[in-house]
Formats: structure tokens, C-alpha cells, sequence
């Protein structure tokens, strides 16, 4: 018998925020003083939008909060961050399907384009069985400019870490008996890559693709009702100016 898995992505769909920013809301709100990160992040913003600054570039500026942090510091805020801030952000709904994946003998995979810092991390907490994301090198002391090692680990580049490291077959045919979860349509390559494909509050892009194909959708709830709102909750998590409501139990759709 071949083995199972269940893939799942992480920003937006094990939780409802991007885990980037929810993590720059966390350090900002101790170390107030590396706001001033934002007097060189915020005028790169319009070049990202011109496609001009790439999204590898803007993500290790965006970790630019971190200039200068020790390195054991940075790993002592990540434990208490997993136990605290992203714990209380987590959907139960997902945690139930992890929790019924592992039970039923799969091989749990969280794959996501975040940087890997935290990611290990999160991944023990979660129980995974393996972690992938953007390598990002750490120093004894973080620079201005973190260094990304590798592709950013996204698309098509998340079946290739994986089959890199010997977690999933070379075939190009869809894993019987296994799933996968994402909000996004960058991760069609990974949904199509299982058997049972689920979309987690779809883009319009992805939601319009799995309808057609007949995808089940999961909507849990989340501290904000709509696009405008998530975006609001984004900026106020970068601005170290949020605070994280505990979830509230919701029904699937």
C-alpha cells in the first residue's frame, strides 16, 4: 500500500493572518524601537507594486525589523511567539483535520513560502512530520538585510523541495488517499498534487478553479469580515499595533 499525506500551507489557511506579519507585530510590541525599520520598508512599497522590487527582495527587506537582534534572542521570541500569539491565531478547524490526518496515518507536510525561522518551530508545536519554507541564513546577529538561501518556496518550487529531499515521489500523478489545504491559487500545484484537494477562504482565482473541479471549501472564522478588514489587521501587525483576539468556534462551509 502507497503512502498517504496531507499538505498544508500556513499564511491564511492554518491561520488567518499572514505569520510574517503576525510575527512583526510580536517583536514591535517588546522592542518598540525597530519601528524605525519602517523609515526604509514603506517608501520600497510603491517600487514592489511597479514590479520593480521583486517579492524575494521585499521579503528580506521586510524582515528588516529583526537589524542587529541576537540570535538567541531571535529563538527565544519565536518559542514564546509559537506558544502564544500563533497558537491563539490558529484555526481549531484545521487543527481538527491535522489532528484526524495524523490519526489516520499520514505523513504531515507544512509547506509554506514563509522563512524558515520560525516555520521548525511551528511545525513541532503542530506535530508535522516535515517543514518547508524559504531558507532564510541566520547570523549571531541579524543583518540590515537578511540572505535568502535558495528560490523562494513557492508554486511549483514547493513539489520540488520535497521531492528534493526524497519527501514525495518523482510522479506527476495525483497521491491517492492524500490532501491538501491552501487559501491560495499560487498553491495549485500542491492541491493538485493530492487526491483530495481543499480550499481554505479561496482567492477569487483559486475559489473559481475548484469550483469547477468540485473542491470542498472551508471557511472557519476570522477576526476580520472582509478583504478591507484583513488588510487593515496586515498593517496594524507591521505597524506593532495589533492585538491577537482569541478564535471563536465556527462551523465548516
Amino acid at each position: 500500500m502507497s503512502q498517504s499525506y496531507a499538505f498544508f500551507d500556513l499564511d491564511h489557511t492554518l491561520l488567518p493572518h499572514d505569520t510574517q506579519a503576525l510575527f512583526c507585530n510580536f517583536v514591535l510590541r517588546r522592542e518598540g524601537w525597530r519601528r524605525i525599520w519602517l523609515l526604509w520598508f514603506l517608501p520600497c512599497l510603491p517600487w514592489a507594486g511597479a514590479k520593480i522590487l521583486s517579492l524575494r527582495t521585499m521579503k528580506r527587506l521586510y524582515l528588516g525589523y529583526l537589524i542587529g537582534m541576537r540570535r538567541e534572542t531571535l529563538e527565544a521570541y519565536v518559542e514564546e511567539f509559537v506558544k502564544t500569539d500563533f497558537t491563539a491565531a490558529l484555526h481549531s478547524e484545521l487543527l481538527e483535520e491535522i489532528a484526524r490526518h495524523r490519526s489516520e496515518g499520514r505523513i504531515l507536510v507544512l509547506n509554506s513560502a514563509s522563512p524558515e525561522l520560525y516555520l521548525h518551530a511551528i511545525g513541532k508545536h503542530l506535530g508535522f512530520d516535515y517543514v518547508i519554507g524559504t531558507k532564510v541564513e541566520m547570523f549571531s546577529r541579524q543583518p540590515w538585510l537578511p540572505v535568502i538561501i535558495g528560490p523562494n518556496n513557492k508554486e511549483e518550487e514547493k513539489l520540488i523541495a520535497m521531492r528534493k529531499r526524497g519527501i514525495i515521489p518523482e510522479s506527476t500523478e495525483p497521491l491517492p488517499d492524500s490532501w491538501a489545504y491552501s487559501d491560495s491559487s499560487a498553491d495549485l500545484p500542491l492541491l493538485q498534487l493530492a487526491e483530495h484537494p481543499v480550499m481554505v477562504h479561496p482567492s477569487p482565482r483559486l475559489a473559481a478553479v475548484g469550483q469547477e473541479r468540485g473542491w470542498p471549501t472551508l471557511r472557519p472564522s476570522r477576526p476580520y469580515r472582509n478583504r478591507r478588514e484583513g488588510i487593515i489587521a496586515a498593517c496594524l501587525q507591521t505597524l506593532g499595533l495589533y492585538r491577537v483576539p482569541k478564535m471563536a468556534q465556527s462551523e465548516n462551509a
